[in-house]
């Protein structure tokens, strides 16, 4: 796993930790929400590592 790969995973796990904490999240929706947030982060990363010429061929 790349270090990206893991700051991505911690990140997404101390923002699950927080809901849980927070009691917006349920053992019941766990698997889900665990997955939505670790795939937005991951979306997120990979979409600031665009540099201007690949964001211009997206459009």
């Amino acid at each position: 796993m790349g270090s990206i790969d893991e700051q991505i995973l911690k990140s997404a796990k101390e923002i699950v930790v927080k809901f849980i904490e927070a009691g917006r999240l349920s053992p019941a929706g766990f698997d889900e929400t665990f997955k939505n947030i670790y795939y937005t982060i991951e979306e997120a990363v990979q979409g600031s590592r665009e540099t201007p010429e690949e964001e211009g061929e997206n459009k």
